[in-house]
């Protein structure tokens, strides 16, 4: 019996696959016309409401699918190489389920229920400017019977499509850090889609201003109540992101060598596709993308211990499980990292000059893995794993960036 006293089965991975095969695949039909114009997927985002998979772990008794840990990665891998933008987009959103589905059912119930009937979030995490390393500009304040929130975010992936956004913040009068969520439909929330990166450019990242939004006591979280695996968490959204990536770049390629006619004299005389060296790249590309989805999805296991643990009362077994999550996550950030990057990049050697013309976007696998490697910099994660394995310090969980003092 959990905490939650609601444990039910995982519904059969088979069956989730079946259901959302059709969506993922309508997804990636347009995946290239919405790169070459720049077009915000606002119509998949609801298409993944509609079809539930923004509900994946919300608990069916609450109405949701009542996915596991590792059933979630790996459908959102699938929804990644179908168009990496969404399953990036939606980061945010399904650490928010995960964060309510840990906490106690009183306080977490409202929200899944909100999810399960199609309701999503974005983020509202990140300053930049003046801000300094460990502090937070934007401002919880008391207001009434509620709160109000005042402040900026940058890097607010996800929020342009979403109801509400998962915010961190300060309390202006403890001072201590929480998490406000702010509903987006209400005046003093203006969302801006003003990403500048050269990849990953659909995932409805910009800036969040708040200027007096409102906030009800029940969207206001005590950070110190954050579901511990956070961090371990939001890498494997980024990992499935790379994964699939790769798998989508050796899926296009893969299509324009069986299209080929030109071949090189040089070559082996034929047919390109007949072409052993082709085939060679091809398929070290491949094997690349799948060991990037297996300890992708290896690295979930421990994520679905950490939340296993966390529904009991035994401290040693979540502390232990919560730094094997953490030690996993980076572990298989390191490696998917170098898998998907020499996937995206290795494929084009299959091809000619012509992979370059700007109608077959297939720069976008490059420009999107390159992207997401950049987040949670992966040297210091390198670091961290040595440091556990030579000297047994425990993994950070919580960090932050800002201005440091010159």
């Amino acid at each position: 019996m959990t905490k939650h006293d609601r444990w039910t089965d995982h519904p059969a991975t088979a069956d989730l696959k079946a259901r959302f095969r059709p969506v993922f695949d309508r997804i990636a039909e347009g995946s290239v016309a919405r790169e070459r114009g720049r077009i915000l997927p606002h119509e998949e985002i609801a298409l993944l409401k509609q079809s539930g998979f923004t509900a994946l772990r919300v608990p069916a008794d609450l109405g949701g699918a009542g996915a596991s840990l590792v059933q979630l990665f790996d459908l959102l891998i699938d929804l990644a190489e179908a168009d990496t933008n969404l399953a990036q987009g939606l980061r945010s959103h399904l650490a928010l389920v995960e964060d309510r589905l840990v906490a106690p059912r009183a306080e977490g119930e409202v929200w899944l229920r909100r999810f399960a009937a199609g309701q999503i979030a974005g983020n509202g995490w990140t300053e930049i400017g003046a801000v300094k390393i460990g502090d937070t500009l934007t401002k919880v304040t008391p207001d009434g019977a509620g709160f109000r929130v005042d402040g900026e975010k940058y890097y607010s992936t996800g929020t342009i499509f979403a109801d509400w956004i998962d915010t961190y913040a300060t309390r202006s009068d403890t001072g201590a850090p929480v998490i406000a969520i702010v509903k987006t439909d209400q005046p003093g929330v203006t969302i801006r889609d003003d990403w500048a990166g050269f990849g990953q450019k659909l995932t409805g990242t910009g800036t969040t201003l708040f200027d007096g939004a409102r906030l009800d006591a029940e969207g206001l979280v005590p950070f110190e109540n954050r579901f511990r695996y956070q961090t371990a968490f939001y890498q494997l959204v980024l990992n499935s992101v790379l994964t699939g990536a790769a798998l989508a770049a050796v899926r296009d390629v893969g299509r324009q060598v069986v299209a080929r006619k030109r071949a090189f004299s040089h070559g082996s005389g034929g047919l390109v596709r007949h072409d052993p060296q082709i085939l060679q790249v091809l398929g070290k590309a491949r094997a690349f993308a799948y060991a990037a989805r297996a300890v992708t999805l290896e690295a979930a296991r421990a994520a679905e211990r950490a939340y296993e643990t966390s529904q009991g009362s035994d401290k040693a077994a979540d502390d232990a499980a919560n730094i094997e999550a953490e030690l996993q996550s980076a572990a298989a950030q390191v490696a998917a990292v170098d898998l998907a990057l020499r996937a995206v990049s290795d494929v084009f050697n299959a091809l000619g000059a012509s992979s370059s013309d700007q109608a077959l976007a297939l720069d976008r696998h490059w420009r999107n893995a390159r992207t997401a490697a950049s987040h949670n910099p992966v040297i210091y994660k390198e670091r961290i794993l040595g440091d556990h394995l030579v000297n047994g310090t425990e993994p950070v969980y919580v960090w932050q960036i800002g201005a440091v003092a010159t």
